[in-house]
């Protein structure tokens, strides 16, 4: 005859299942929750992205939003920071642009790695400029960081890059340029990607099967053992 296991051993199993239970359950409802963020975010963007242009403004403004600016870009300070894209490995190349009222960097395309300042030139005429809001990214990347003293450049660092081309801007970001020119033509602007990954609604119906099923367990363990007291009375 099987020794039954003592009582306190069970409400302790009990207890800890059901704080299990109820984790399991919590972080699918945090998944529900950050799903609706992200639907609104994304609402958001495209909003933002796909809205007739603004004015840039002075100082801050949302990522993503789409502006307009006239002026013209400062000859002699380009800069290159590593990308890798759909159409292959190169590097953005960024300008700093200047208007009546304000200095701010643009990011004018997508050039490929072996290309030259002699592919591509920079227009030294007045000239209106399309594009999409984007945020300083500091210091660069998770495998490579930014090294001012040698010109190496892995993210958008506004400051450090204001910095090393001894530039004064008064934005907080800096403008993906829409494509200008033929449509094969460097640099390739309007590369900006659009498309957010969600994966809430498949986490949160995770959990949430996962606390059903030890629901389902603890369930079929108590009738488990009520039947075979059952049995023992």
């Amino acid at each position: 005859m099987t020794r039954a296991r003592p009582t306190w051993l069970n409400v302790l199993l009990l207890a800890a299942s059901a704080v299990v239970f109820v984790t399991f359950v919590s972080l699918g409802t945090w998944q529900v929750k950050r799903l609706a963020w992200k639907i609104d975010l994304i609402a958001q963007v495209e909003s933002r992205a796909f809205g007739a242009p603004v004015d840039a403004p002075l100082g801050d403004a949302p990522a993503y939003l789409n502006v307009a600016v006239t002026g013209a870009y400062v000859q002699g300070t380009t800069l290159r920071i590593k990308a890798v894209t759909d159409i292959g490995p190169g590097s953005w190349v960024m300008t700093p642009f200047r208007t009546d009222t304000q200095t701010l960097w643009v990011n004018r395309g997508f050039v490929p790695t072996r290309s030259t300042p002699t592919d591509w030139t920079t227009p030294n005429t007045p000239l209106t400029i399309a594009g999409l809001v984007r945020l300083s990214v500091p210091d660069g990347t998770w495998l490579e960081k930014n090294d001012p003293a040698s010109n190496r450049w892995f993210s958008a660092d506004l400051d450090a890059m204001s910095e090393y081309a001894d530039l004064t801007t008064n934005t907080a970001y800096y403008v993906d340029a829409a494509h200008r020119g033929a449509p094969a033509a460097f640099p390739r602007g309007g590369m900006t990607k659009l498309t957010f990954r969600n994966t809430h609604l498949s986490y949160a119906i995770t959990w949430y099967a996962m606390a059903a099923l030890l629901a389902a367990g603890i369930g079929y363990v108590i009738w488990d053992q009520s039947r075979k007291s059952r049995r023992e009375d």
